[in-house]
């Protein structure tokens, strides 16, 4: 959804559905809190993995409503066996969201749903054998330092077995985890088909499908699921069918249509390419920041101009860097596939790759500018503002603030961080400081998140003439803001704005 978009008028159709079945379709509008029980023949959802996708989908699932205002599912999370998971299974079952959001709705429609008992959580997968849908929302970590890169098949591969121990005829599992072109059809359905045989069940039974999520963080989480547009496809119509079925009950296919695709390898490369298409222009955005800068010239109003033209108007802007779970690892899952899974050995695919090693070195900018300001960082104190990999969301999976704090302090810098969304800095092992410090206690403030708090502290009041430097890293303060520090004497300096 795009920046300030209002949610559409019902978060999905409501259907009487149950997989297998014929069905009736009756859209309705959903009203905001909801009491009714769940009926005894609700058909049962299962999500594999509780990370940003799948919790939302399974609120989105436990919301969908029929005709009649009941929930049309009960809907499990399944956690990995093990503490983590049986913590944050835990954490469901008593109604704390396991994840951090600024999405008042995806709050509230959570805590609904389990308050009404359709959404829980466990680390048994013995509850497989319930499911009508299972949906896996598993993590696929890509090997970026190997060459070539790889992929751990084995992931999706064991996940696949473990519901093909479980998992009942007629039921549908729906593959949303982002996977190289030809997974669905050549690693889970050999791994699916291998525990149903030891079973002495027919592999062919159980249907297959993919639908590639467009989870986008922030005050829209759970409109990014039930208010936007999917693609999907099914290793057999059957498939395709069931898996159309499931999506239109809980998206909102009236104003946000679903386009099938004809097999499920062109719809994992769908995402592949979507996601390399955005990785590969941010890139391009890079070289030009650092041409602005040198030239004198601010790159921001120059793209702000061109996005009048309808043709531009999604033009990227240079930052801090690029982070985040997809576009860090997704170019890289063609040439992944080409090599592991389709024998492809003469596919290339220099652009996507030359794009994410591109986006990786971003950070290497904002240091080298802070470095300059202070003339070194041995010995000087540094806050930085945001820790996360993006504006309004705590995931700080493969922030570029963590290239910047980690090159910081090995050049001996002190470095604060400072984060109103981040509890605790997983990857770095440290919990940032909610509140803002004071600024005179930093030789340099560096913003390098547009978190919405950043974009209302009021700098009117600054001492002036004071020594600590600012670093704009990721077009974060306004231009009252930018005035406000330069009338107090400060400097101030940016990524893609030349001075």
């Amino acid at each position: 959804m795009r920046e300030g978009a209002a949610p559409g008028p019902a978060a999905g159709i409501a259907f009487a559905f149950r997989v297998g079945m014929d069905i009736s379709v009756t859209p309705i509008a959903r009203s905001g809190r909801r009491t009714a029980g769940v009926g005894q023949d609700s058909t049962t959802i299962c999500v594999q993995g509780l990370g940003f996708v799948g919790i939302a989908m399974a609120t989105a699932a436990a919301e969908a409503v029929g005709p009649d205002g009941r929930p049309l599912y009960r809907v499990v999370g399944v956690e990995k066996q093990g503490p983590r998971g049986e913590r944050i299974a835990g954490d469901i079952r008593a109604g704390i969201l396991p994840i951090a959001t600024t999405d008042a709705r995806l709050h509230q429609a959570f805590h609904e749903a389990v308050a009404r008992g359709n959404l829980t959580a466990t680390t048994n997968p013995a509850v497989y054998a319930e499911a009508d849908v299972v949906i896996v929302d598993i993590n696929l970590d890509v090997q970026l330092e190997a060459n070539p890169p790889t992929a751990n098949l084995s992931w999706i591969r064991d996940a696949a077995r473990t519901i093909g121990r479980h998992i009942r005829p007629g039921a549908l599992v729906l593959v949303e985890t982002t996977v190289p072109p030809g997974t669905c059809e050549q690693v889970i359905r050999p791994a699916l088909a291998e525990s149903l045989t030891e079973r002495g069940l027919d592999p062919g039974t159980v249907h297959i499908a993919h639908s590639y999520e467009r989870v986008m963080p922030g005050p829209h989480y759970l409109d990014s699921i039930a208010n936007y547009w999917r693609v999907y496809a099914g290793l057999t119509p059957e498939a395709a069918d069931k898996c159309e079925t499931f999506l239109k009950s809980i998206i909102n296919t009236c104003d946000y249509p679903l386009t099938r695709l004809a097999s499920t390898t062109a719809s994992e490369m769908g995402k592949i390419l979507e996601n390399t298409y955005r990785a590969t222009t941010i890139a391009l955005m890079d070289e030009w920041g650092r041409f602005a800068e040198a030239a004198g010239v601010d790159l921001f109003e120059v793209i702000d101009a061109i996005r009048m033209r309808p043709t531009h108007a999604n033009m990227r802007q240079p930052g801090l860097g690029v982070g985040g779970y997809c576009l860090t690892k997704d170019p890289m899952m063609a040439g992944i596939a080409a090599r592991q899974i389709l024998d492809l050995p003469d596919a290339r695919f220099p652009l996507s790759e030359m794009a994410v090693r591109t986006n990786q070195r971003m950070p290497e900018a904002a240091i080298d500018r802070a470095r300059t300001l202070l003339g070194g960082f041995a010995g000087k104190r540094v806050l930085l503002c945001g820790a996360s990999y993006r504006s309004d969301v705590a995931d700080t999976r493969y922030s570029p603030s963590e290239t910047f704090y980690r090159g910081a302090m090995a050049e001996g810098a002190a470095v604060t961080v400072q984060d109103p969304l981040v509890t605790h800095w997983d990857e770095l092992g440290l919990a940032p400081t909610a509140e803002i410090p004071e600024w005179h206690r930093f030789d340099a403030v560096i913003f390098a998140v547009a978190h919405a708090e950043y974009g209302e502290i009021n700098f009117s009041h600054l001492p002036e003439n004071g020594s600590t430097v600012f670093l704009d890293a990721n077009r974060v303060l306004s231009p009252a803001q930018v005035s406000h520090i330069r009338s107090a004497g400060y400097e101030l300096a940016f990524i893609g704005r030349g001075t």
